[in-house]
């Protein structure tokens, strides 16, 4: 059961509620009229059960907080060709397209797919990257589950990718489990609230950090901001890995207190302008790959020669989709259901 709700007006900010935790784990579609329930969301009820909540009280609020899909925009594909700020490259025509296994060129963009691993036995670690360069910064979109905007609405990452006829995708910072941060997306804002470090990719090819509190949604899109993500840490700064990052807590509610030690990780980075880089790296899967805690994978960034990098969602939540299928391995044994994807799209 979804509550559904008329569209906010452009550049709306969400209302203020407490912050939620990330992931939720793979389901088939539900058939309709049923709900979708995930592994993690269940932990955090059973969770309060075991605090002895009452049903009508916290339990209550939890429930609705974090299991009922809450769609504030039915279409959004509809609503950011309304509103956004900036025109798309992806509704122009690309030629001379060629698609092998590791690569993708055209005309107007190519990307090429790398797997590394590094160490052994027990100590490998395993990672997929996809090196990325467009002539138009706007080819790197974002998508949302289902075509809606709210909270608690999932899909699997291959799902949302092939409904948008991507080439390459990763999932995103599952904007679907809070409601705080800044939230602009393929040029449209749906979300004014910074509390934390955010990554700003702009419309003329740059990316940035910047800190969330000291500015505002209005303010980046005037500047030409095309996506904004609102997750971190930050893992490459200005060309430095920042320090203490393997100690940042992203959230501070129950379900998601630290994200430390090694673990499967998804990362975005901007190497130079229309440059940038898209990583996964698996983990929870000894002999295969371990995981890498946060500096590791902020050494991987910057070994790829990113300027600015960002930690995105990671855990079974980690998935990069290329050739039609996830082609690294989750920690879930399988896609778990996400909010987002960044992707490219075909003929991009």
């Amino acid at each position: 059961m979804s509550s559904k709700h008329h569209p906010p007006a452009p550049h709306a900010a969400a209302p203020a509620d407490p912050a939620g935790t990330t992931g939720s784990a793979a389901t088939a579609a539900p058939p309709p009229g049923q709900h979708r329930r995930h592994t993690r969301r269940n932990i955090l009820l059973g969770g309060a059960a075991a605090l002895g909540l009452a049903a009508t009280g916290t339990s209550a609020w939890a429930l609705n907080r974090f299991v009922i899909d809450h769609t504030e925009i039915t279409d959004v594909e509809a609503y950011e060709a309304e509103n956004a700020a900036a025109t798309s490259a992806a509704t122009a025509d690309a030629s001379s397209i060629t698609i092998t296994d590791t690569s993708y060129t055209s005309s107007l963009t190519s990307i090429a797919i790398g797997t590394v691993a590094t160490g052994s036995g027990d100590d490998t670690v395993t990672y997929y990257t996809a090196d990325i360069t467009v002539t138009d910064a706007t080819a790197v979109r974002s998508a949302f589950a289902n075509n809606e905007y709210g909270t608690n609405i999932t899909a699997k990452p291959s799902r949302i990718a092939a409904e948008h006829d991507a080439v390459l995708a990763i999932n995103g910072d599952y904007y679907g489990f809070r409601t705080d941060g800044i939230l602009i997306r393929n040029g449209v804002v749906y979300r004014d609230d910074g509390v934390r470090d955010g990554m700003v990719f702009y419309s003329d090819g740059r990316c940035e950090i910047y800190d969330e509190t000291s500015t505002g949604a209005q303010a980046l899109l005037d500047a030409g901001a095309w996506n904004t993500l609102s997750f971190g840490p930050a893992l490459v700064r200005d060309g430095q890995i920042p320090a203490g990052i393997d100690s940042v807590e992203v959230d501070t509610n129950f379900g998601n207190h630290s994200i430390q030690g090694t673990q499967p990780r998804t990362a975005l980075g901007w190497v130079e302008t229309d440059h940038y880089m898209f990583v996964v790296v698996d983990g929870r899967d000894e002999g295969y790959s371990r995981g890498v805690t946060m500096t590791e994978l902020a050494r991987i960034m910057a070994g790829l020669g990113c300027r600015a990098a960002y930690n995105l969602d990671g855990g079974g939540s980690s998935a990069m989709y290329w050739g039609g299928r996830i082609v690294n391995r989750p920690s879930n044994g399988g896609e778990r259901a996400t909010s987002d994807i960044l992707y490219i799209t075909r003929g991009a």
